[in-house]
């Protein structure tokens, strides 16, 4: 069976920028943040930088991780789009 790390640009471990969006609602972020913990063992919130949209309706997250494999990676994604709180993810 062909591994799936070997079929991607990225050589594992890495620095990786995952960018999320969603309204600005407390329960974004804590979402957020839940979904992280559960793919990333020592997660640091210090890792997230947070950004307001112009009229502050919604927030944007970017969270660098350290990604230690492409299905880590895809897990993750497929978490936070399956997030009703998650408007987009990058």
């Amino acid at each position: 069976m062909k591994d799936p790390d070997q079929d991607t640009l990225f050589d594992f471990p890495c620095q990786f920028p995952i960018k999320v969006m969603g309204k600005a609602v407390d329960e974004f972020e804590q979402e957020v943040i839940k979904i992280m913990q559960h793919h990333i063992t020592e997660f640091e919130e210090s890792a997230i930088t947070r950004r307001a949209s112009a009229k502050s309706n919604y927030t944007a997250l970017t969270i660098t991780i350290t990604a230690s494999s492409r299905k880590q990676l895809d897990a993750i994604y497929m978490d936070l789009t399956a997030s009703e709180l998650v408007i987009m993810a990058l």
